[in-house]
């Protein structure tokens, strides 16, 4: 019996480590992608930016059509195998994946390489066409790379699938800048820039393959050693029949997959309606693209504070499905009201942030002022994609999984119908207004949905009033250091108040000084407790005794 609780143990110790390890990948990966938009417009400027935030979104729809769910189907039915010791079975599944999954990309690839002028055309900006039929080529590698990581995820084998997240990345990036050094020395239009940085997807995805197969590979020499027990697993084990599997991995994948394409679903409805309703007489193809880009600056900062959030949720709503498993309510409602409540203190005080700091951000970032009213207006996405993240992390933590997809795709809709009222009115304001209504619709049925589900109660004392002051006193801090200090050194004549390195510095101050008013007001005003906070990650080791020291909360 002890033998059994201590192996128990340590698979669920691996599991919990495999799976801190996939979430810090996956959060290098995504500020790496993030992050990768800012030198892309440095270098090759708003046109070939727009171009390559209209495309993306795109492919990573199709991309998702293409593989999504399926990692997810592989490597619960590796693990299936793997626990009733059918080794064959285990890699039966990645044999019927990687088939599928290879007819799938390469449609997907014929898709969007053969389609490419029909896929403008629907866009509305032939501009379009070169970087679709580039990032195509992706569709080639991804597929099989996606049914590796889900084989070695159902191993309990996370490794190879962080390794590979990280490589493909870190390849992307640098192929991107690379070869947009090299574009923009020579006269070569902003279509085929932006080509040129969507062929990163290209050689990432053929980077993270290499990784999985050299990992592969090194498992096939490893498994040798188990090839008596695959030969006595084929005398007791029936192999189930392709179609049989097929047709149960596909039942499998193809709900995870409906829910993956919500999210760039919201890109898309960009894609396909801003470029023809920002179109107005006189403007070119590439006029139009530019202004998309400029519309698109605020993005990368937006889905910065929802990789945070991301990381706070990953950390909370795993105790949310445990305390539901027990059939403990009362910890289900504790935990995901405080989820909720620590991604609504960040989320508000970043949309109310970057709005306000959004000149020098804008400048310290796209090097001028083009577009500040817009990040202004989509920094209070911020807010409500970041609860939305939550609520639907506490969703799925109580079994509804397919209630916040449902709830997005009504989102979509919303910013379609949004855009046609308000772009033909206010140009990328009226887009970026639409987009923080149609979020906001998605993060509402959320909350009506776990409010009826979990019973959660929302203290209007503390969500608006008691949080409204320690935001009150950011926002003064805020405003006295980015409207004060420009004022002061403009009527004195000091310096130039316009540089990228001023603005970056007043950028900085700004950030730095309003965080630290607003946390310590929070905790004073008792919106977070210590105790709450140290279910935040590294908060036991690092922010909590920063807290005592500074006596904004008690000793132990």
């Amino acid at each position: 019996m002890v033998q059994r609780r201590g192996k128990t143990n340590t698979t669920g110790a691996l599991w919990v480590k495999g799976a801190a390890l996939l979430g810090g990948a996956a959060v290098i990966s995504k500020l790496l992608g993030t992050l990768q938009k800012i030198p892309l417009q440095n270098i090759a400027g708003d046109e070939a930016y727009g171009i390559y935030t209209a495309v993306y979104p795109f492919y990573i729809l199709i991309l998702f059509l293409a593989t999504a769910g399926f990692p997810i189907a592989v490597s619960t039915f590796v693990a299936e195998g793997l626990v009733k010791g059918n080794i064959l079975a285990a890699r039966q599944v990645l044999r019927v994946a990687m088939i599928l999954l290879t007819i799938s990309g390469l449609l997907g690839f014929l898709l969007l390489f053969f389609g490419a002028g029909i896929i403008a055309g629907w866009i509305g900006n032939a501009e379009t066409k070169p970087a679709i039929q580039s990032v195509s080529f992706a569709l080639l590698f991804v597929p099989i790379m996606a049914a590796l990581r889900g084989y070695f995820q159902g191993s309990r084998n996370m490794v190879p699938t962080a390794v590979s997240q990280v490589v493909e990345q870190f390849i992307r990036v640098g192929t991107m800048i690379i070869v947009l050094v090299l574009l923009t020395t020579w006269t070569i239009s902003a279509s085929w820039i932006a080509a040129g940085a969507t062929f990163g997807a290209v050689t990432g995805a053929i980077a993270g393959l290499l990784v999985m197969l050299l990992y592969w590979r090194r498992h096939e020499r490893l498994q040798q050693l188990e090839w008596r027990r695959i030969e006595a697993a084929k005398a007791t084990h029936s192999k189930e029949r392709f179609s049989s599997l097929a047709r149960r991995m596909l039942l499998f994948a193809i709900p995870v997959c409906l829910g993956a394409i919500a999210v760039p679903l919201m890109s898309i409805v960009d894609t396909f309606t801003l470029p023809r309703l920002l179109q107005q007489p006189g403007m070119s193809d590439l006029d139009v693209m530019t202004e998309f880009g400029i519309y698109a600056r605020g993005l990368p900062l937006v889905q910065m504070v929802a990789m945070l959030v991301s990381a706070i949720s990953v950390a909370l709503v795993p105790a949310i499905a445990e305390a539901k498993a027990s059939n403990n309510w009362h910890s289900v409602q504790q935990r995901s009201e405080l989820a909720i409540r620590l991604t609504w203190i960040v989320g508000v005080a970043a949309s109310l942030g970057l709005a306000i700091t959004a000149l020098p951000v804008n400048i310290m970032l796209y090097e001028n002022d083009k577009g500040t009213v817009a990040i202004a207006i989509v920094a209070f996405t911020a807010m409500f994609s970041a609860v939305n993240i939550t609520t639907t992390s506490v969703l799925q933590g109580i079994g509804s999984v397919t209630i916040p997809a449902i709830h997005l795709l009504i989102a979509a809709m919303a910013k379609v119908l949004l855009n046609f009222l308000f772009v033909p009115l206010w140009g990328i304001h009226g887009a970026a207004l639409a987009a923080v209504l149609a979020f906001a619709i998605a993060t509402i049925l959320n909350l009506i949905v776990i409010r009826r589900r979990v019973g959660v109660i929302f203290s209007l004392h503390i969500y608006v009033f008691r949080t409204g002051v320690a935001l009150a006193l950011m926002v003064t801090i805020l405003v006295i250091i980015v409207g004060g200090i420009p004022a002061l050194i403009n009527t004195f004549n000091l310096l130039s108040s316009t540089g990228r390195l001023f603005n970056s510095c007043i950028a900085g101050l700004a950030i730095g000084m309003g965080m630290a008013v607003y946390i310590a007001a929070l905790i004073r005003l008792g919106v977070l407790t210590a105790e709450e906070l140290a279910f935040v990650p590294g908060a036991q080791r690092r922010i909590l005794p920063m807290l005592r020291k500074l006596r904004l909360v008690a000793r132990e």
